[in-house]
This record gives structure tokens, C-alpha cells and sequence, in this order.
């Protein structure tokens, strides 16, 4: 027997325990184990009933991600082979689910006749996150347990549901008193089975997964979502699997499954999802910082500032249970925060989201004060005031004087210099940058700057609280913008300047949405504030002194008080948040190309694709050759999050190596020599990218 599995007869029941650390990852060496400890206690006659559960607790989290796309991932025993004959074992099968059952580790439940779960036990069919569908027989015998309609939802949702949602759905039929009684109630469980007679499996809930729904029920789904699913490959598949469900007996079903799940396994998209999913994990790798590194305590936050960022970022740490002093001037402007974050919680109340317990449990959390001697025992400071550097630096030097040694001072600015705001105190070394996107409490992304000083363990314990509030950190260095930000100059610049020659904002989005982005570079911008853009770029003059007619129409928007959404009008108009054209923008650009001597003319969307796309992916490689970046997956993860770019592509480096780089540098040459003194301004390729293209590489990667 496998040392993966733990086997045992007790009393006419054999348990099988999984026992592969750290999650019971269905590898081939897992599946072959448990499928040789089934068919030794099916051909026992000892044996009355099978008990599958985790030896340390956890059930299955799924898939070994490792094995997909490689010959590896259906080689026999596959998943969906070894499922099915678990399925004709002529005695009762009892799945005992511990913590998760998540991708393929629901399937193999799915697959035993009855399921029992521990309270906290968390379930659900995650594969469409990685650009896939369940690939052995979860679009099948789910439809055929629940219903299509509740099967479909849950599978497109990639949703991970609790064990009390899953026992009234119908996926489990019982649910244990606690984790540490699973294992002794799944035998219980097993022992009635077989004192009632119990079939091996019970009679299929759903025998007609369609049954009560229109006829066109399929179609109709199929038209109402198709403008959410953009391109996306793997919703339409899983229609398509969960269709087969409804119109097809269990084995062609099960047939036609696994066709679509090695057409999903086998494409551009899932592959570049999985880069998306290896490069999550690989962000928490910090060179020169090892795990067991002591970690300083955060058991008090404080935030100063209780405007948009400040709010969100406050209820950030109280909705992970943290308490927060929340600093302001004035009395009204910290009124009004608190006032703002209680709406903000009110909302997911009324959403059902949140409870009115834990609306009112995360309030007591938050502490208002005018008072920077009330942040005296702060474990973590977090200002959150002005983009301006002279106002940074002065709250830091207040910082120095009230807070306590050991306490980690962190700024949010999202471009400037964190080693002149830590040179602003008597002790560096504790200053960070913490730089929230906005909305701070629902945005995902956080990039973590560490300054010339800062010591590593501030470095670590920054990124573990990140994770513990729910945020994925990404490490970067100082630059101005650090990574996001950076890199949106230039892709902002070639849209400004695209505008000018003669596109306009409308088409401009228009290609990055058909890409799939979420927004627009101009849509972005106006969603963002124009006054917040022009701040940030103001700042930085002097990198662009020598050239900075592209951003001239930014500015003229911003002397005409035309901020974006906020203030109604910015390069477009709007009611509400419908968005429309607007003819003053372009006359405006009109006349700015007049001023300026830029020649208009017919823009086409490749070129605005190549111009836009490339000088982004040109600055991540640079960020990448300079160190500022530590790898390009993690130039991909803030994008990703923090800009929308469509995770399907896998990020822009990812992206660049899908097109080539070669053909990314050739496009740069030529619009080097095209644009005239613009190009030769501007379109200078990164040495990095040169070098790469050189040695006949396509993966970015310092050489």
C-alpha cells in the first residue's frame, strides 16, 4: 500500500485516509494510491462500507496544478477513468470532507454515494479561475445532484461555497457537529447505510437536470452572458459540458466533458491563467528573506487621513478584525470619514454581505481622533494624506516624535520618492510604502516599496498583514510610480499623443476594451480624477521637460476644471456613469495639434494597439533590467489587479511573450523612425529587451 494513503479495517468498514501534504493534491501518484486502496476494500468481503477522508483534516483541494498541459495530467490512472470506477463499486462509498473540497477533490466526493462534511468545511468547483472547466465529471453528475441552473451558477462562479449552503443545495447529505467528530460520525453514517441496506449510490435527485426550466433555457443563458464573458474561452465550454448534461446520457456526457476540459487545457487562455495562479505564489519569494525570519507584532493599526483612501484603507484592517485609530485635522473632515465608512458598510449590509452584527463589530474597531498622541502604541502607521512630498515629509517628522521604537511608519503614495519620506525621521529603517488602490478596501493589490533602508523584517511583516486583510502583496523598489504607475506614463502617453494625431478617446479605449481590459486608458483616467492624473505627472516635470506636448490636452482639461466622472465631464461626458462622446475634446486635440505641429491623420487600431501596448510592456522590462521589479510574473500580478488587464492574457510581460518580443522590439523601431522627433524621443527600446531579442530568447527574464 502507498505511503499517500492510510488504510485501515474497522469493523466492516475500511477507511482510507489521504495523506499527500500539504493540500491532497490528485496527482498521478495520489490518484494510483487511491485508486488501489478502493479496489483492494471493494474486493475484500470483510469490507461493508468505504470511508474516503484527509489524515490531517483537509479533504482535497484538487488538481496537482503542476500536471496541467503536460502528458502527465491524464495519464492512466486519470481522474476521470479512476472517478468512474469508484462509481461501480457495489458498496456504499461515504466521502468524510474536512476543510475543502475544492476542483477535482469535489469531483472525487461527488463520485462516492454519500458525503458528510465538518462545519467549516468549504466546497466548490474552482477550475474556471484557471481557464478550464471540471474535467472528470463535475459538469455531469453535479447537474444530476442539484439541478442545471444551480450546477451552472456554481460552476461559472468558481465560488467556494460553506458546508451549511452545500447540505441545501443537496451536495452533501449530512453535515458533522464538529471537525474533530467527522471521522467518528462518517462512521456512524456508514454503519446506518448498511444496517438499512443502502444502494451503493441512491437514485440520481435529478435524473433530467433540465427538468422545470424553458426549453430555450441553454440559448437563453448562453445570450444573456456572452458580453460579460468578453472573449473568454472557458464559460462557453462549461455551457457547453453542462448542455451535454441535459441532453445526454451520464457516459457520453462524461465523453463529451473531457473533450471540452483537453480543448480548454490545451489553450492560450488556461495557460496563460495558470501563469497568473504560480505567479501569486511566487510574489511572496523575496530574495535575502527567509521564512522563519522574527516577525514584528501588528496588533493596533493607525491611519491619517479619513478620506476615500484613508476610509478604505481603515476598513481594510477592521474587516480582518484589526483595530484602527483613524487620524484627521478637523473634527468635521473625521465625522465625515467615519460617516462614509458606516455607509460603505451599510451597503454590503443591504447586499447581504454583511450582517448588522458585523457592521456594528467592525465599527467598534474603528477610534476617531484629532490627536497624534493617540497613536503612541501603534504597531502600524499608514499615512494617508495629500500626494505631496513637503506634507508627507512633515507628518512623518510628527510620526518620529509620538510613535514608539519598533512601530513600522508606512506611506501610501502612489509615485513619490519613499527614501526622501524616510529620510524625513530618525529611524528609516522602519519606513515602508504601502501603496493601496483604490477603492482601498475592495481593491486586491498592494504594492509593498521598500526603501534603501528598510529592513527585512519590516519587509515581511508588511506582506503578511497584507495577506491576512485579504490584499496580494507585490513587492517593488523606489522609482517615481514604482511598478503600476510607471509603466501607465507611457501607456497614458501614446494614447494622449494617438489623440492628437488624429484618434479619438472613443477609439482608443475601444481597441484596449476589445482586448478585453476592463476600462479604457480614458475611461480609467476620468474614473481616477484628471486633477489626481495632472498632480502626479506635475510632479515629475522634469522627466518630461524635454518633451511634454503629449500630456498637453491632459492639461488643458485640467485648467478647464474638467476632472472625469466627478465633476461631469472629462475626456468624455456623463450622466451618471453613462458615458458619451464629447465634440469639445475633439476640437480641443484639433487645436492643440494646430499649436503644436502635429499632423492629424487616419489612426487604425493596430496602430494604436502596438503603440499603447508596447511602450507598456518596453517600461516593464526596463523596471525588470533595473531591479525595481523582481520578477516579471509580478509586473503581471499589478496589472492584473491593480489595472484591469485581463487575466486570460496572463499580464503584459506574459502577453509580450505571446506575441513575441522580437516582434515587440521591431515595433518599436519602427515607430522610432516613423514619429520623426517624437519616435526618437520616446521609443527607445529597453537594453533588456534588446538583449533578450539578441540571444533568441522570448522569456522575460534578467540576462
Amino acid at each position: 500500500m502507498s505511503d499517500l494513503i492510510h488504510y485501515r479495517l474497522d469493523d466492516g468498514l475500511a477507511l482510507i485516509g489521504l495523506d499527500r501534504a500539504p493540500v491532497n493534491a490528485l496527482d498521478q501518484s495520489m490518484r494510483a494510491a487511491i485508486s488501489e486502496a478502493c479496489e483492494r476494500a471493494a474486493a475484500d468481503s470483510r469490507v461493508q462500507a468505504i470511508i474516503l477522508y484527509g489524515v490531517h483534516g483537509l479533504f482535497s483541494a484538487g488538481a496537482d496544478i503542476t500536471e496541467l498541459g503536460t502528458d502527465i495530467s491524464l495519464a492512466e490512472p486519470d481522474l476521470p477513468s479512476t472517478l468512474v470506477r469508484l462509481t461501480e463499486i457495489h458498496k456504499p462509498l461515504v466521502a468524510a470532507i474536512g476543510q475543502l473540497a475544492l476542483g477535482g477533490g469535489l469531483e472525487l466526493a461527488l463520485a462516492c454515494g454519500y458525503r458528510i462534511a465538518e462545519p467549516g468545511t468549504r466546497i466548490g468547483l474552482s477550475e474556471i479561475h484557471l481557464g478550464l472547466l471540471p474535467g472528470a465529471g463535475g459538469t455531469q453528475r453535479l447537474p444530476r445532484l442539484i439541478g442545471a441552473e444551480s450546477a451552472l451558477n456554481l460552476i461559472l462562479s468558481g465560488e467556494q461555497i460553506g458546508a451549511e449552503r452545500a447540505r441545501i443545495l443537496g451536495i452533501l447529505d449530512r453535515i458533522a457537529s464538529g471537525a474533530d467528530q467527522l471521522l467518528d460520525e462518517a462512521r456512524a453514517y456508514a454503519y446506518e447505510l448498511i444496517s438499512c441496506s443502502a444502494p451503493a449510490r441512491p437514485a440520481e435527485v435529478w435524473p433530467e437536470p433540465a427538468e422545470g426550466l424553458p426549453d430555450d433555457f441553454i440559448t437563453r443563458y448562453r445570450a444573456e452572458h456572452e458580453s460579460r464573458w468578453k472573449s473568454r474561452l472557458a464559460p462557453r465550454l462549461v455551457v457547453s459540458a453542462l448542455e451535454s448534461a441535459c441532453l445526454l446520457p451520464l457516459e457520453e456526457g462524461l465523453a463529451r466533458e473531457l473533450a471540452l476540459f483537453k480543448q480548454a487545457e490545451a489553450s492560450r487562455q488556461s495557460k496563460a491563467l495558470r501563469h497568473v495562479f504560480f505567479a501569486e505564489r511566487e510574489a511572496a519569494c523575496i530574495p535575502g528573506i527567509e521564512s522563519d525570519l522574527p516577525l514584528r507584532k501588528i496588533e493596533k493599526v493607525a491611519v491619517i487621513g479619513a478620506g476615500t483612501m484613508g476610509g478604505g484603507i481603515a476598513m481594510s484592517f477592521a474587516s480582518a478584525g484589526i483595530p484602527v485609530v483613524l487620524l484627521e485635522l478637523s473634527g468635521a473632515a473625521l465625522d465625515h470619514g467615519l460617516m462614509q465608512i458606516r455607509k460603505n458598510y451599510e451597503a454590503s449590509v443591504k447586499r447581504r454581505t454583511l450582517t448588522a452584527q458585523q457592521l456594528e463589530q467592525r465599527m467598534e474597531l474603528l477610534f476617531g481622533t484629532l490627536d497624534y498622541g493617540d497613536l503612541s502604541d501603534a504597531d502600524l502607521v499608514i499615512e494617508a494624506v495629500v500626494e505631496k512630498m513637503e506634507i508627507k515629509q512633515q507628518v512623518f517628522r510628527s510620526l518620529d516624535e509620538v510613535c514608539k521604537p519598533g512601530v513600522i511608519l508606512a506611506t501610501n503614495t502612489s509615485s513619490l520618492d519613499v527614501d526622501a519620506i524616510a529620510a524625513a525621521v530618525s529611524r528609516p529603517q522602519d519606513v515602508i510604502g504601502l501603496h493601496f488602490f483604490s477603492p482601498a478596501n475592495v481593491m486586491r493589490l498592494l504594492e509593498v516599496v521598500r526603501g534603501c533602508a528598510t529592513a527585512p523584517e519590516v519587509v515581511a511583516t508588511t506582506m503578511k498583514i497584507a495577506k491576512r486583510i485579504g490584499k496580494l502583496p507585490v513587492l517593488s523598489g523606489v522609482c517615481f510610480g514604482f511598478i503600476g504607475n510607471r509603466m501607465l506614463e507611457p501607456y497614458a502617453r501614446e494614447a494622449h499623443r494617438l489623440v492628437l494625431e488624429g484618434a479619438t478617446p472613443t477609439q482608443v479605449d475601444g481597441v484596449l476594451t476589445g482586448l478585453d481590459l476592463n476600462m479604457g486608458v480614458f475611461s480609467m483616467l476620468d474614473l481616477a480624477g484628471i486633477d489626481v492624473s495632472f498632480l502626479i505627472r506635475d510632479s515629475n516635470r522634469t522627466a518630461t521637460a524635454h518633451d511634454d506636448s503629449y500630456c498637453r490636452l491632459g492639461d488643458e482639461l485640467y485648467a478647464m476644471g474638467r476632472y472625469g466622472q466627478k465633476s461631469g465631464r472629462g475626456f468624455y461626458l456623463y450622466e451618471g456613469r453613462n458615458r458619451q462622446e464629447d465634440g469639445e475634446v475633439v476640437a480641443l486635440s484639433e487645436r492643440l495639434a494646430a499649436d503644436l505641429n502635429v499632423s492629424r491623420r487616419s489612426i487604425s487600431d493596430q496602430e494604436i494597439h502596438d503603440r499603447c501596448l508596447f511602450m507598456l510592456i518596453n517600461e516593464g522590462i526596463q523596471l525588470l533590467d533595473e531591479g525595481i521589479a523582481l520578477r516579471a510574473s509580478d509586473i503581471d500580478l499589478v496589472w492584473i489587479n491593480g489595472y484591469g488587464f485581463p487575466a486570460h492574457l496572463g499580464g503584459p510581460m506574459h502577453y509580450a511573450e505571446h506575441l513575441g518580443l522580437d516582434k515587440i522590439l521591431s515595433g518599436i523601431q519602427h515607430h522610432r523612425r516613423a514619429l520623426g522627433e517624437y519616435g526618437e524621443i520616446w521609443f527607445r527600446p529597453a537594453s533588456l529587451l534588446e538583449r533578450l531579442v539578441a540571444a533568441g530568447r522570448n522569456r522575460i527574464e534578467r540576462l
